[in-house]
């Protein structure tokens, strides 16, 4: 799939002008004919689009999914003059002083029921809430959830909590995330095709078919982002400090590759269990971060981008307990990337150094 010159360039300026004064829509697709982004169908008269390895995401800012992930942002009590808390999660101060009684009463009501029910639950491990997340994303902006299928109860809470959250937030939130997609669709635009294609190489997997639906909340959870699979669904927050700049590109493809990393997961359990060993269930998550960052790293530099840090670096994962593993992803994983080791190898070498 190839830029198609001029006309890509002015698609992509007009949609950026459109974007800052489009912010009372609420489902987001790039329309971008091009490289790396969300497009429509060929138009009439011009040819289909050849599948390649050009990554293909597709960005919404949604009513139900963003009301959703607010609720439970303040339902855990993240709110807070500071940006983040020490665990380096995000904080958003609330609106309430501009409440009426009525309106006041209604979030309050939302805001009881997510602490009762959801608040203590993690987004990403609970199947509960990887259900109702995978449900609302579907209804995007619907008028109501009455044919949602999801618990009764927990249609009235978000049904009363709506007209309350798009009167006091939705707009601003809307906004925000369309402005983080502008930006992050520039850069997959630019840096997407050969990330994909190292990512793909890497880990001996096809990078996914079709297009990754990818949900712009503006909280997605303590880690500022979280994907679950079947379907291949990433949730990325727009307001994360974490998630800004070049940083988004990496957060991006870093969620998107836990579609392609299965077999690096399989290959560590089965070295493990043939050593009769403990498994370290973890490892291979932190052998994704190193991963793509180094891709991240290694496309930009090609590019000219001479100090990216990689997001792990960045923000101290491996002083937290993963120090083991950098050494032993380093000395064995790392001559991998560098085409000096074959994969099986590597992996073998890597678990058995535990």
């Amino acid at each position: 799939m190839r830029p198609r010159g001029t006309r890509t360039r002015e698609w992509f300026g007009l949609f950026v002008l459109l974007l800052a004064a489009s912010a009372t829509s609420t489902s987001l697709q790039v329309p971008v004919p091009g490289r790396g982004t969300s497009r429509p169908n060929a138009a009439p008269g011009e040819p289909a689009l050849p599948p390649t390895l050009t990554p293909v995401f597709e960005f919404h800012s949604s009513f139900w999914m963003n009301l959703h992930h607010f609720l439970y942002h303040q339902a855990r009590g993240l709110a807070a003059s500071s940006p983040t808390d020490a665990t380096g999660e995000l904080h958003i101060q609330p609106v309430g002083a501009e409440l009426t009684p009525v309106e006041a009463a209604d979030w309050q009501c939302a805001l009881d029921y997510y602490r009762a029910e959801f608040a203590g639950r993690d987004l990403v491990f609970s199947t509960d809430l990887v259900r109702i997340k995978n449900r609302l994303a579907e209804l995007q902006n619907a008028r109501d959830l009455q044919q949602s299928g999801l618990r009764p109860e927990l249609v009235a809470v978000l049904e009363r909590a709506a007209a309350v959250y798009r009167r006091h937030w939705w707009p601003a939130h809307d906004l925000q995330n369309r402005l983080w997609v502008a930006e992050a669709a520039a850069l997959v635009e630019r840096f997407g095709p050969p990330l994909a294609e190292k990512l793909a190489a890497v880990y001996q997997t096809p990078w996914p078919a079709g297009r990754i639906w990818v949900d712009v909340t503006l909280y997605a959870g303590r880690t500022g982002a979280y994907t679950s699979l079947d379907p291949l669904h990433v949730t990325l927050a727009s307001a994360e400090p974490r998630n800004q700049g070049l940083a988004a590109l990496e957060v991006l493809f870093h969620e998107a590759s836990h579609a392609l990393a299965d077999r690096v997961r399989e290959t560590i359990e089965q070295r493990f269990r043939a050593r009769g060993s403990p498994i370290r269930r973890d490892l291979w998550h932190a052998i994704l971060f190193y991963t793509t960052g180094e891709m991240v790293r290694r496309t930009l530099h090609e590019a000219g981008e001479q100090a990216y840090l990689p997001y792990a670096f960045r923000y101290g994962l491996y002083v937290r307990g993963w120090e083991q593993y950098l050494r032993l992803i380093e000395q064995y994983w790392k001559p991998y990337l560098d085409g000096r080791a074959d994969f099986e190898r590597a992996l073998t070498r890597l678990v058995n150094a535990f």
